[in-house]
């Protein structure tokens, strides 16, 4: 079967990276529970791994995941042929407004050239919640190098082209008038749960 290196991450067999997604799920799904959501989107959730255990813990819990890469849907739907996930765009989600009781996007701020458009429209399919994640810089950098990942680029994943501290963060959040309500800080990014 194809892979992707999100597929890949989730099935590493390395205790240190077991230990760190299992904290980064904890946390997660602690601000999860507040939301009281009964409809969810993940938007850029890969091959669904998530939103499979969020329907997992939440059996009645409506979800819905879409990705950028055709690659990743594909293989979610062989992993996870029960979940409802399609190929979009995170610039032009092909979704009404306010669709979503609360609205997930992990590992994919970072990623993007232009962050505050997409949280523009993360913000518009949403009722109310946005559970955003980004890696906690330097400490994902250095969590890298500690499992020996991306050592000549001094532990900076190739492909994030933005990086915030928790306050920077933070204050892009406040400055595209999302209310933060709570922040986790799982070694090593930051989780917050907002509202529009």
């Amino acid at each position: 079967m194809q892979t992707t290196s999100n597929y890949t991450k989730h099935n590493c067999r390395n205790p240190i990276q077991k230990v760190l997604v299992a904290n980064f799920y904890r946390s997660l799904f602690s601000l999860f529970k507040r939301t009281r959501a009964a409809s969810v989107l993940d938007v850029g959730c890969g091959e669904g791994v998530t939103i499979n255990k969020l329907k997992e813990s939440y059996p009645t819990l409506n979800v819905e995941g879409l990705d950028y890469s055709s690659e990743a849907i594909q293989i979610g739907k062989k992993v996870y042929p029960n979940l409802k996930l399609i190929q979009g765009d995170i610039y032009k989600l092909p979704y009404k407004d306010n669709s979503f009781d609360a609205v997930l996007c992990n590992e994919v701020l970072e990623h993007l050239d232009d962050p505050q458009k997409a949280l523009g429209e993360l913000k518009r399919v949403t009722k109310k919640h946005l559970i955003l994640s980004v890696p906690n810089e330097p400490f994902f950098m250095f969590a890298n190098l500690l499992r020996g990942k991306n050592i000549k680029r001094f532990g900076n994943h190739p492909e994030h082209i933005q990086h915030w501290t928790t306050f920077k963060f933070s204050q892009m959040l406040n400055k595209y008038k999302l209310k933060i309500i709570t922040k986790k800080h799982p070694f090593a990014w930051t989780v917050v749960l907002a509202q529009k």
